[in-house]
């Protein structure tokens, strides 16, 4: 029975279509970021002058350097928690509450972000009320609900790659005498390392990004660029909003790439190490 195979110029017409529907709305947002005009979709000639307007702008910068520094915090902290989950529901899977602990660590993918975000904030409110703590919201109330969110992404990613590892180096090692918890950190988590750093990337971008889960356990002075975002396009678009996501998708974009040069060198190096232990066995 003959199948029919699609032919290539469909293909690549389809293929056209949708890298042009992801990446189209970037390339414009980025070259109207160097118009000259105030209104953002009246081309009136090239200009960087919203790039020296946006560092004027306390605002938009103060919000941006929170929203890093919460995404830092967030994705450190998810990239912890998450590995032992992860690696938890690769390997420990046989006592008694696992389904509960795997039901736990899932949760947040499938529940909505306002659910999530009530839920936080009726927590934090009775715990300020019966313990004093935390004293309002800010910071530091963002960082544990953005946690709560990425952790479960990190466990997701970690949980697959612990899944296809041979698992002869790690008995081999404790054959030899090492401990487990050497084991772990010694030849596992060299080898994961790849997850780890996806995991970490996921966790910086939703972070970064999220604005519903924020607008629920912010308070003053924890103003996110997000927020400040969504706050002046109700009043209209901004040049300087353009300019700004121009340098973040500059950032972004060295990140990904840099992220992916040294996972393809660490495989190289891991690729070389497994030939150099074959051929010494």
């Amino acid at each position: 029975m003959s199948t029919m195979k699609p032919s290539k110029p469909l293909s690549y017409a389809v293929l056209g279509f949708g890298y042009s529907f992801l990446y189209l709305p970037i390339l414009l947002l980025i070259i109207y970021s160097f118009n000259e005009s105030k209104l953002v979709t009246v081309w009136s000639g090239f200009s960087t002058k919203w790039y020296w307007a946006l560092l004027e702008d306390d605002e938009l910068i103060t919000a941006a350097l929170l929203s890093i520094k919460i995404a830092l915090m967030t994705a450190t902290a998810s990239v912890v928690v998450g590995t032992w989950a992860g690696f938890v529901l690769a390997r420990l899977n046989r006592f008694r509450l696992f389904p509960l602990f795997a039901g736990m660590v899932n949760a947040p993918l499938v529940i909505p972000e306002v659910i999530q975000g009530i839920s936080l904030l009726l927590l934090f409110v009775a715990m300020e009320q019966a313990f004093g703590w935390p004293e309002g919201r800010g910071v530091f109330t963002i960082w544990i609900g953005h946690v709560m969110l990425c952790v479960s992404y990190v466990a997701i990613i970690v949980q697959s790659r612990v899944r296809e590892l041979n698992r002869s180096l790690e008995e081999a090692a404790m054959d030899l005498g090492a401990r487990p918890l050497k084991v772990f950190f010694v030849i596992t988590l060299p080898l994961i390392s790849q997850a780890l750093v996806s995991g970490w990337l996921l966790s910086f971008t939703l972070s970064l990004d999220d604005l519903v889960l924020t607008a629920f356990l912010s308070g003053p002075g924890s103003t996110t660029l997000p927020m400040v975002v969504f706050s002046r396009v109700r009043l209209g678009l901004n040049p300087e909003m353009n300019a700004l996501a121009t340098l973040f998708i500059l950032v972004v974009s060295v990140g990904v790439v840099a992220g992916n040069l040294y996972m393809r060198s660490a495989q190289r190096k891991r690729d070389r190490e497994m030939q150099l232990a074959f051929k010494q066995a």
